[in-house]
């Protein structure tokens, strides 16, 4: 089960969120145009931008963790990178 699905699954609160009229009439013709209500939507779309920032804070961490502690030479492997690179039919 996705993160997202279990935020689908889980109990729901109504909150008032204020919007100009064009974002509104723009989240109104998606909403038209997929057969979807508002609410889907704007969950959804808050849903991948909360998804972003943790993708983000984890790519971080990884640039913090490589960075503190750098990854040692491994003439093995940089050989292999390159007949791999090299091999490729673009």
């Amino acid at each position: 089960m996705t993160a997202a699905t279990i935020w689908l699954h889980m109990a729901r609160k109504q909150t008032l969120v204020q919007l100009t009229d064009e974002l509104l009439a723009a989240l109104d013709q998606r909403a038209v145009q997929e057969g979807r209500s508002r609410s889907e939507l704007i969950r959804e779309a808050l849903e991948a931008y909360l998804a972003e920032g943790l993708e983000a804070e984890i790519d971080r961490r990884i640039v913090e963790a490589y960075t503190r502690i750098p990854q040692k030479e491994d003439p093995w492997a940089e050989e292999a990178g390159r007949r791999s690179i090299a091999e490729e039919p673009w």
